[in-house]
């Protein structure tokens, strides 16, 4: 469980494909605080940490599956790549986002970047399945970090995202076109399951 406020900003040291995808993830964190079997979210998706290391630079290793890589833009990873981390919640943090699962439920597609006052206004394009889970004021996680949905237009969404957010993810550096991690809420999610039975 996750809250979608970033805590590092880490990059792709390394990939190995064997069976499942092998990443080697850099990282600012402080590698004898997590266990082997932690949780961390890598631009949004809940991975598992298989090893550990400092030289020459701290960094955790994760194994991610074919299903993980087909439905998220992990196939887009490559060495150097930049990801927004969060360690998973801990009993007595503060939630200062929004419920994030790390279940990546698909990509979206940035189609357009507007300078309003100090902030950006990002706009995506949603796939139609997921689309219909988006309203506006609902809550968004996007490559990991928590948004509330300003608008919504069919298949778009736009969001603001202030500059100091821009500065400690990796969002400072979004360009249109960029494919996007994209989790719905979750109690969107479930209450349109629930409806289903209605």
């Amino acid at each position: 469980m996750f809250t979608g406020i970033i805590t590092n900003v880490g990059h792709v040291l390394e990939l190995e494909q064997k069976g499942d995808l092998r990443a080697r993830i850099g990282c600012d964190y402080d590698v004898d605080g997590i266990d082997i079997g932690a949780s961390i979210a890598c631009s949004g998706v809940c991975l598992t940490v298989i090893a550990l290391g400092t030289a020459p630079q701290n960094w955790f290793d994760v194994q991610i599956s074919a299903e993980s890589v087909s439905k998220t833009n992990i196939r887009d990873w490559a060495v150097g790549s930049a990801l927004n981390l969060e360690r998973a919640l801990r009993l007595g943090d503060e939630l200062g986002g929004h419920i994030v699962s790390g279940h990546v439920d698909g990509v979206a597609t940035i189609v357009s970047m507007t300078d309003e006052g100090e902030s950006t206004r990002f706009v995506f394009d949603a796939p139609e399945a997921l689309a219909k889970f988006v309203a506006p004021k609902g809550s968004v996680a996007l490559d990991g970090t928590s948004f509330t949905v300003n608008e919504v237009d069919g298949c778009r969404f736009g969001v603001n995202i202030i500059p100091h957010t821009q500065q400690v993810t990796t969002w400072g550096a979004a360009s249109v076109g960029d494919v996007i991690n994209l989790e719905i809420d979750t109690l969107a999610r479930y209450g349109a399951r629930l409806a289903e039975f209605d």
